[in-house]
């Protein structure tokens, strides 16, 4: 046996004279296992007819433009959305330029490092300070797993690794709370309380017009669990709630309490504990492994980076009878067809030959702002003291959100983006200077964490996305999907759009994807049907 693998004892067996099927797919099952034992046996006729064919995770996603076409393309913008477009059509035989406002790609899709500049509207600059191997998701940060934002990973080999979304470790502090708890303990108490509720309502026949007996006594069951709530029904606290001192050798000490069903009710805890309740935020989430931009990078080396010119500003688009023309601050570039993948404010804003109604379109969707802070610490105090690998403190204060990093866990330093906020907020953030920034998210923040939270910090970067040039605003979206959201799905003349905007997943890169695939499939069936 000794160093000998499952596959080497596979192909001695194998040229010892002859093999037969059970010990061929044996020995596959060994090597390979489960996955590869079953592709045998249907390539040998042997595996259950319960499905057609056996699962075949593909190499390329699952969408590709059928047959091959000869045209020429510019696209307006080298973000997601405008990357993606000209990756897909570039597998269908299209040649493409992309032209970029910006010296750098990736639009939203931003990952700061140290050395990176950050430049906004007003003339103020930013530099990175950030110690080998810190970086800054300044923009996404996370990616559903049923997004096609995965598949994208896939295809292009982008590694991904967990994005921890909820931790029951991390902390919920709102203004309603004298300190801040444990997620677990906030939920605890809420789930607690409401099981406490329901099952004395129930068990006094509130609710007999609704219930049968037995659904009455399944659904008492259910809450016993549900709360963990004693045989009397009422709450009083358990171990979920956490422990001051944790089990080991000893038996450990759970923590006082609970609160009270007023303070807990008062906490206001609601948004917090239910925030990955809906399916774009449910765990398990994903990040790509060394920054977000790692999509960005691999989708420029497919299209080709010579095929991507940066510092083109665009001024003007203009349908021609037998083509496009956009104007640009490196002069004129002629195509058959564009794909304008900006901003849609920044569209509206451009000299064109659409129309009235075009241009109304583009002006219906408002843009959002958002804002983001990554601080720098030489010691993961979080996850030493604090005792928090990943996740998120939720909070009803102006920075919304405190993320701890979901990688490089015993690592010497790490950054914490010390807010994620939106609306209001992030406009008044906008407003101040860097430093500004970061005195008050730092005074919010000890509030959660204490005084090592100012004076362990080592750098900070904030981003203003309404202040990004070429960019202004974190998204845009649609008050309502109707007149304008409809026309721009269709291409006016030979210019088409496409972005998140233009999606039912604003905000998010797979919107941008699949907003750049119905782009692509409109124009490729249109120049099939036309050679």
């Amino acid at each position: 046996m000794g160093d000998e693998s499952a596959g080497e004892r596979t192909a001695r067996a194998g040229s010892a004279g002859g093999m037969t099927r059970r010990a061929l797919l044996v020995g596959l099952g060994a090597a390979g296992g489960a996955g590869a034992m079953f592709a045998a046996m249907g390539a040998l006729g042997l595996a259950p007819d319960s499905q057609e064919r056996s699962f075949t995770p593909p190499r390329r996603s699952d969408f590709a433009l059928s047959g091959r076409a000869s045209a020429e393309v510019v696209v307006l913008g080298a973000g997601v959305a405008g990357l993606t477009c000209a990756y897909e059509l570039g597998k269908a035989g299209y040649e493409c330029t992309v032209l970029e406002a910006a010296d750098r790609i990736g639009g939203r899709n931003l990952t700061l490092r140290g050395g990176d500049r950050l430049p906004e509207l007003g003339g103020r600059t930013q530099v990175a300070e950030f110690g080998e191997g810190v970086y800054f998701n300044a923009g996404p940060a996370r990616i559903a797993s049923w997004m096609v934002t995965m598949d994208y990973c896939r295809e292009l080999g982008v590694p991904v690794e967990i994005f921890v979304n909820n931790n029951a470790s991390a902390y919920i502090y709102t203004q309603g709370m004298a300190a801040p708890v444990r997620a677990r303990t906030a939920r605890a108490d809420m789930y607690g309380y409401i099981a406490e509720l329901l099952a004395k309502a129930t068990d006094a026949g509130a609710l007999d017009r609704t219930l049968t007996g037995d659904d009455r006594e399944r659904l008492l069951e259910f809450l016993r669990h549900f709360g963990d709530i004693g045989r009397d029904l009422s709450y009083r606290g358990s171990d979920r709630r956490g422990f001051a001192v944790y089990p080991g050798a000893a038996a450990g000490t759970p923590l006082p309490g609970p609160s009270s069903l007023g303070e807990v009710l008062a906490a206001g805890t609601g948004r917090a504990i239910t925030l990955d309740f809906g399916v774009d935020q449910a765990m398990p989430m994903f990040q790509p492994v060394g920054g977000m931009d790692a999509i960005v990078t691999a989708l420029a080396r497919a299209v080709g980076e010579d095929r991507i010119r940066t510092g083109a500003r665009v001024t003007e688009i203009r349908n021609l009878p037998d083509g496009v023309e956009v104007v640009h601050s490196g002069g004129v570039t002629r195509a058959d067809y564009c794909i304008a993948a900006l901003p849609p404010h920044l569209l509206a804003g451009l000299r064109h030959n659409l129309g009235a109604q075009v241009t109304a379109a583009l002006r219906e969707p408002v843009a959002d702002a958002a804002g983001k802070m990554g601080l720098e610490y030489g010691r993961r105090w979080w996850e030493i003291d604090d005792r928090i690998y990943g996740g998120i403190t939720e909070t009803d204060l102006d920075i919304t959100h405190i993320w701890y990093p979901s990688h490089g866990y015993h690592g010497e330093r790490g950054l914490v983006v010390g807010y994620y906020n939106i609306g209001a907020e992030a406009e008044a953030y906008g407003g101040l200077t860097h430093d500004e920034r970061r005195d008050r998210a730092l005074a919010r923040g000890e509030r959660i964490h204490g005084e090592k939270y100012r004076t362990e910090l080592r750098s900070s970067v904030s981003v203003a996305w309404s202040r990004q040039p070429h960019i202004e605003g974190a998204w845009a979206r649609f008050p309502f999907h109707g007149g304008g959201f409809a026309l721009l799905q269709s291409p006016a003349g030979r210019v088409y759009f496409a972005g998140d905007w233009l999606s039912h997943l604003i905000a998010w890169q797979a919107g941008a994807m699949e907003s750049a695939r119905n782009a692509v499939t409109g124009l490729h069936r249109r120049v099939l049907a036309t050679e």
